[in-house]
């Protein structure tokens, strides 16, 4: 399916998941083929090739092993894809980014042995064709391949950031 024909899919159909769970097996199908034919782009902020790996694709339908999002939340995910490839392509910064240390299973001379390695991961987010989305893009070790990690659709943000505080000061400190 090629971009083109996907955003038609994308805007032709509700960005309601709950209406398309009888539809779900037809989606993740469609996505998946959106999102295998995509294989990498090129983002400004980065200046380098963002894959798109079988990984990545996993991670919007699981949480963690064996922890599978909820349908709806797959779904929504999927008709987000076109918006995360083209927030990619267009975006020249980032507005988040953590390092963490975690754990990986590696073969060592023939055995299987736990390894640490640093996990880079960054946050694009914008408002893009009038939905609220941040992309998440991940690197493992200092020498992997940047990739995309997951989509997350309209989240809440800190809350203290809309906290209007209130006063117990009369007057108008400005003047007095």
């Amino acid at each position: 399916m090629k971009l083109g024909q996907l955003i038609v899919w994308f805007y032709g159909s509700k960005l309601s998941a709950m209406d398309d769970l009888s539809n779900y097996d037809k989606l993740k199908e469609d996505a998946q083929r959106f999102y295998s034919s995509t294989g990498r782009i090129t983002s400004p902020a980065f200046n380098e090739d963002i894959y798109f790996t079988a990984e990545g694709f996993n991670h919007i339908i699981y949480k963690r092993a064996r922890s599978e999002r909820e349908k709806s939340s797959q779904i929504l995910r999927f008709k987000l894809l076109p918006l995360a490839v083209k927030l990619i392509k267009l975006s020249t910064t980032f507005q988040e980014f953590e390092e963490t240390l975690q754990q990986f299973e590696v073969k060592s001379f023939k055995k299987r042995v736990t390894k640490s390695k640093p996990v880079k991961y960054w946050g694009i987010i914008a408002i893009i064709e009038g939905r609220k989305i941040k992309v998440i893009l991940r690197k493992i070790g200092d020498n992997g391949q940047m990739h995309f990690w997951s989509i997350v659709p309209a989240w809440t943000t800190n809350k203290f950031r809309d906290t209007r505080f209130f006063t117990t000061m009369k007057g108008n400190p400005d003047e007095d």
